[in-house]
């Protein structure tokens, strides 16, 4: 098996730590960045499942099932395995993705870091290419934007 890992930041300016993790520690995050995603959660465990879907592309829908396996709010760290899936079927034999929010130095300055953790057949160099934390970075960046224009309409009213 080959292991592979790769990191992504995408800087908040403007935007407090506490502000980014109150979209990231619910699900809410997740449904904003699938075409559908659907919830459940097990009385006698502390963990919680999404089955996402994500938007059409031309090649493929990629439909997957993640479990949170981590959600640590002091930290603000939020993991998640894919645990079934077209991801797994077809690519990678394990698949974690980790989100973290980080409070920089000065006042409202914050990073998102994603970071993607697979593991895959040897033998199939190709599939390196195959893992990116392009869709994680895209909805990081989304939600910097959205939380910046809410506090312009809220300092305007």
């Amino acid at each position: 098996m080959t292991r592979g890992s790769k990191s992504h930041k995408v800087e908040a300016d403007g935007v407090p730590a506490s502000e980014l993790w109150d979209v990231y520690a619910t699900l809410r995050f997740v449904c904003s960045c699938f075409m559908s995603c659907s919830r459940r959660s097990s009385a006698r465990s502390r963990s919680s499942a999404a089955t996402a879907a994500s938007a059409p592309s031309p090649r493929s829908q990629s439909l997957h099932q993640e479990e949170f396996v981590k959600i640590d709010n002091e930290n603000r760290v939020k993991e998640a395995v894919v645990v079934a899936g077209d991801i797994l079927k077809l690519v990678f034999t394990s698949y974690l993705t980790r989100l973290e929010i980080i409070e920089k130095g000065r006042p409202c300055y914050s990073v998102i870091r994603s970071t993607i953790e697979y593991e895959y057949d040897d033998g199939h160099p190709e599939l390196e290419d195959a893992a990116s934390t392009a869709p994680l970075d895209a909805a990081a960046e989304k939600i910097v934007q959205y939380l910046k224009e809410q506090k312009v309409i809220q300092s305007s009213a």
